[in-house]
């Protein structure tokens, strides 16, 4: 067996660049980038290497958190069957990890964390940035990212990384294991030089399964499907990553059966599709969520059954309501006690497709939901609708003036705040990867970093991120690296002066507002000008994100109004450069606002409590509360 020295992050470099995915006959690079900030963790380790290989194209972050942001919102894009590698130094850089980790295990997207280690050979105890533990000598705070990732190991030693990078590139290309990744490198590891054997480095091509349906649990699945009267489809985002939009489409016009979206989901038929009745849940539609009130089988296909989707076990009212779920984990597929159809989604759409043909549902169904459809379709137009040009916009008017704009090439990013339950209602999908909402972890400041990823696996289409201010303070650093990088993300800031989503939270369940604007605090009357003064009533703070945006590199276009809105949006889609449009919004009030919440979501309210708006919204969550059930 011959063999070749290298380092050890040498040697990793020059195998990822060897691994690639296949499914449906096209193969891609497995992991097709780093992302990296250095430090002395990493910068003599994996920095040499990445310098040496030329191999692996390097992008330069400034957030370690955001990087693996950019790198979900890619392999999102890519399907899951492309992803990058971040790599970080140990201490601080490592830790930043973390929430990212988390939110791409939440949401079952692949991403390869290479956090710089301790010394293995210990020569100094401890070193600068060691996390000292009086009971364990074999803890670093790389240990944080065990509970976020779906594969962890330390490599302590040259020779373990063959098994080790082994192990991670498998559950990296497993759509039923796959989330971030972890491989913790000490730093004098990533230096040492070992005789790799050439076998490490022959090209790899993991093939992307498609399970089928067990005959047995399709034959209960097509009997479910035939005894119901008022079937309804909720499409999670498994349809997404398995390119499963056309089956399902396939089986919705053979069957009649109506068409639900998850917010991962929500895109996997076109919005104008007669089947399609929009988001379900807290956020869903009136359409949708009406049907699930009234279902007799929820047949789930790709979806993990949050509370969201559940209006937190409420929402599936009909007394003798089953689920029928077609997952590609069995752990999902179980959920609700449902009768399991565990497979690949596109398989077990055409499998049912098959074996259900001649089926339909009644025509009367089809009726109601097509009236449903055409009653909320009205309630968008209203939201949309902008009288007066000359006004500052609502929220839902700039999504709006968006919605006139775009086309199917469009993708819109987002993942928290207001915006994901307005866009959920009232955003109209026209293509399968248009609607990026991230919900699973529902992370402040994912939106610009994600959609630079997202604009790496999709070049030349317009990627538009948009966040309130809340989320662009939280991070917008990647701004620096859209520039360096010449991305043309389009960028989109609402300034509502504070937390507005969780503002509105906190009055219904009685909080009152308090600590989400953002204003100057009132002075108490008798302790004037004391930091623990009066509440954050007085006048909004001057801060101006617009100049941020612009002091970061990006061209910068502030729309005063409905009208300075629309040219606004028409230039930054047209624009070869990172382009920021910045609008002041109105708060939205019954006309011109978005629907409210369709059904429920638990947010317990206190159990006792003097204030009477609290007292208020505990009698009404002890109302909403009473309806929850258990689906056993």
């Amino acid at each position: 067996m011959s063999g070749r020295t290298l380092t050890v992050a040498q040697a990793l470099v020059r195998f990822l660049a060897c691994q690639y995915t296949e499914r449906d006959g096209r193969r891609q690079r497995l992991v097709a980038a780093v992302w990296g900030i250095f430090g002395h963790g990493n910068v003599a380790g994996i920095g040499q290497a990445l310098l040496e290989s030329g191999e692996m194209p390097f992008v330069q972050g400034r957030n370690e958190q955001a990087m693996v942001h950019a790198a979900v919102g890619y392999a999102r894009q890519s399907n899951r069957l492309s992803a990058h590698a971040v790599t970080t130094s140990i201490g601080p850089g490592a830790t930043n990890l973390v929430t990212g980790a988390a939110l791409a295990t939440v949401n079952r997207l692949p991403v390869l964390l290479l956090p710089g280690d301790i010394f293995a050979t210990r020569p100094a105890d401890p070193v600068l940035q060691q996390l000292e533990v009086p009971y364990a000598g074999d803890v670093s705070v790389n240990d944080c990212l065990r509970p976020v990732s779906a594969y962890f190991d330390r490599i302590t030693r040259p020779e373990a990384l063959v098994p080790a990078a082994l192990a991670a590139v498998r559950v990296l290309a497993d759509p039923a294991a796959t989330g971030a990744v972890t491989l913790a490198l000490p730093q004098d590891v990533q230096a040492e030089a070992y005789e790799w054997p050439e076998e490490f480095f022959a090209e790899r091509v993991w093939h992307v399964r498609r399970p089928q349906p067990d005959p047995e649990e399709l034959a209960a699945a097509v009997l479910a499907v035939r005894s119901a009267r008022r079937p309804l489809l909720v499409a999670g985002g498994g349809v997404h990553h398995s390119r499963a939009e056309g089956a399902l489409r396939t089986l919705a016009e053979a069957t009649g059966i109506p068409v639900a979206s998850t917010q991962a989901g929500k895109g996997a038929l076109p919005y104008d599709h007669p089947a399609d009745v929009g988001g379900i849940g807290h956020t869903g539609t009136a359409t949708a969520d009406e049907l699930a009130r009234t279902a007799d089988l929820v047949v789930g296909v790709g979806t993990r059954y949050t509370d969201f989707t559940t209006a937190s076990s409420t929402l599936f009212a009909h007394p003798g309501v089953r689920f029928l779920n077609l997952n590609i984990t069995g752990f999902d597929a179980h959920k609700l006690a449902a009768l399991p159809l565990v497979a690949d989604a596109r398989a077990g759409l055409d499998a049912l497709t098959g074996a259900l043909r001649g089926h339909r549902v009644e025509h009367g169904y089809e009726s109601e939901y097509a009236d449903g459809r055409e009653r909320w379709e009205h309630r968008v137009d209203a939201a949309y609708d902008a009288p007066d040009e000359d006004a500052r916009p609502t929220q839902p008017q700039v999504l709006g003036a968006l919605d006139r704009l775009v086309t199917g090439d469009d993708i819109v990013v987002n993942a928290a705040g207001s915006l994901p339950g307005d866009l959920h209602k009232l955003w109209r999908t026209r293509s399968p990867d248009q609607y990026h909402v991230e919900y699973g972890y529902s992370c402040m400041g994912y939106e610009i970093p994600a959609a630079i990823g997202v604009a790496m696996a999709a070049p030349g289409r317009p990627v538009w991120a948009l966040v309130g201010d809340g989320t662009y303070l939280m991070n917008p650093t990647e701004i620096v690296t859209a520039v360096q990088e010449n991305v043309p993300i389009k960028l989109v800031i609402l300034q509502n002066h504070g937390y507005a989503s969780i503002g509105g939270l906190s009055e219904a369940v009685g909080a009152e507002r308090f600590g989400t604007a953002y204003r100057h605090r009132e002075p108490a009357p008798s302790r004037a000008g004391e930091f623990a003064g009066g509440a954050y009533t007085g006048a909004p703070l001057p801060v101006d994100l617009a100049a941020n945006a612009a002091s970061l590199g990006m061209r910068v276009i502030r729309a005063r109004t409905v009208r300075d809105l629309r040219e606004a949006l028409a230039e930054a889609r047209a624009a070869d450069r990172p382009t920021c449009v910045y609008a002041e919004t109105e708060t939205a009030d019954t006309v011109s606002g978005a629907p409210p919440a369709q059904a429920w979501w638990d947010v317990p309210v206190a159990e006792t409590a003097t204030r009477p708006s609290a007292v208020k919204a505990r009698e009404e969550y002890d109302r909403q509360v009473a309806a929850r059930r258990r689906h056993l």
